[in-house]
């Protein structure tokens, strides 16, 4: 039923915030008694949302509860952690096998073994040593990049995310207004960071060679290296245009520049070899973090045998009290062998595959145009008719429609990440026909809402033309 030719998208998205608040009260007491000792009531500022954060109770295969009971799918997968599914059995006997034998020793242990052969064999990169998390991986990037090379700059890619240190935070825009010229965006640093830090920094869009070489030639002999994400993983999915990575990883050789791809967010998710393996370029450089812990916290960087000798030879010192931390690597040798066997990415594949045309037949039904993409167990719906191929493109498309998308879908028993226009969906290798075909209803009942909108759901839809 509409609500009217006086309807707005404030007001859909106030009535879905009032039902959320309605079925989360012991939620709600949790997050007032949390905000006197942890500030924003969070333990990380990725976990606020609005109306406010999701406390959750407990989680199993393809589900999680909240405080209050309530079951969802779980499509958020703890930012694209959970691709085995909740209290997996075979990581679940790893951990508990483990626990009994001890936790720490900041000595290695027989499992670390089973797991870099497993990740050399999958990413076609032969050396590899652990940290703890994405962001302490793609530091150990930078680090080695410069101390191999002597040289002092980085090639970023504008908007990209590479982790909260001080050599990747920066140019990760919120709005348009911090842009600068498509030529030469501009160093924009992140709270905290100094802009000495971001002018070691040069920035480009994704899927533009002329602008990589462009910048390759104007600092020939300074730049250490480049980091990308195959596929950017901030801004719906965006993958790469036929022939970039290609054209990336020639132009670094030609330019004597490393290469890292950032794969934490796809590496053992969109793919078993990662997009390293799914698009056929093997780059200098590799880190993973994530899907690969089977949900305990993990990093992991692998590179060539030359690069990786930067470490063997003490040019480079890659250290940490919790790398390859004994529960980690328990957990992450089952995930390996026992979970995400390359027939589980083409059955979640195939099943993002029905989610994404779903959506896209339901919100059609309606005159809402969107755009998607699937890859292994990752997904996304994008409210826009034009697809983006660059992080700028992005940033024009409503975040309010994304927000009210993202209400509908946990009102309605699906679970995704708050941020809904930049994050996509994560499957595991527990969820079912049944999981998709809610997300589907939840997209359909969504279309029907904005419906009532009128002729401005079609501004909304427009917004950021790209045109």
């Amino acid at each position: 039923m509409g609500f009217g030719n006086e309807v707005s998208l404030d007001d859909l998205i106030r009535r879905e915030e009032e039902v959320f608040l309605q079925r989360m009260p012991r939620t709600a007491e949790l997050w007032e008694r949390a905000q006197r000792s942890m500030p924003g009531g969070v333990c990380s500022s990725w976990a606020s949302s609005r109306p406010l954060p999701v406390w959750v109770d407990r989680g199993e295969g393809a589900y999680v509860w909240d405080a209050d009971g309530t079951r969802y799918a779980d499509m958020h997968g703890g930012y694209g952690v959970n691709v085995v599914g909740h209290a997996n059995p075979a990581v679940v006997r790893a951990v508990q096998d483990r626990v009994a034998k001890g936790t720490h020793f900041a000595q290695p242990t027989e499992d670390s073994i089973f797991v870099a052969e497993a990740l050399a064999a999958r990413f076609g990169l032969p050396k590899w040593r652990f940290g703890n998390s994405g962001t302490e991986v793609t530091m150990d990037a930078f680090h080695l990049m410069r101390a191999i090379t002597g040289r002092s700059l980085v090639v970023k890619i504008e908007g990209t995310y590479h982790g909260h240190h001080d050599s990747a935070m920066v140019s990760i825009f919120r709005s348009t207004d911090q842009l600068g010229p498509l030529h030469e965006p501009h160093r924009v640093p992140g709270p905290g960071i100094m802009q000495e830090m971001a002018d070691l920094l040069r920035i480009v869009p994704f899927n533009d060679l002329p602008a990589l070489e462009r910048v390759l030639e104007a600092h020939r002999g300074q730049i250490a290296g480049m980091i990308v994400e195959p596929m950017m993983m901030n801004a719906g999915i965006i993958p790469p245009q036929p022939g970039y990575l290609d054209g990336v990883r020639e132009l670094t050789r030609r330019y004597g520049v490393l290469l890292a791809f950032d794969e934490v967010k796809t590496g053992l998710v969109v793919d078993w070899g990662g997009a390293t393996r799914l698009f056929g370029v093997t780059p200098d450089i590799v880190c993973l973090a994530k899907a690969l812990g089977g949900g305990l916290p993990c990093g992991a960087i692998g590179g060539t045998e030359e690069v990786m000798s930067a470490i063997t030879d003490g040019v480079y010192d890659q250290i940490g009290t919790f790398n390859g931390n004994p529960l980690t690597m328990a957990a992450a040798r089952a995930t390996l062998e026992e979970v995400l066997t390359p027939d589980t990415y083409a059955t979640a594949e195939a099943l993002g595959a029905r989610m994404l045309a779903g959506s896209q037949a339901a919100l059609a039904a309606y005159g809402h145009p969107s755009y998607g993409a699937v890859f292994g167990f990752k997904g996304s719906v994008v409210f826009h008719p034009e697809p983006a191929t660059n992080y700028r493109e992005f940033l024009g498309i409503s975040t309010a429609l994304s927000h009210l998308h993202f209400l509908v879908q946990f009102n309605g028993g699906v679970f995704l990440p708050p941020w809904g226009k930049s994050e996509s969906w994560t499957l595991s290798v527990a969820h079912h026909e049944v999981d998709g075909e809610q997300y589907v209803r939840n997209v359909e009942r969504f279309a029907a809402l904005v419906e009532d909108l009128g002729d401005r759901s079609s501004d909304l839809f427009a917004t950021g033309s790209f045109n």
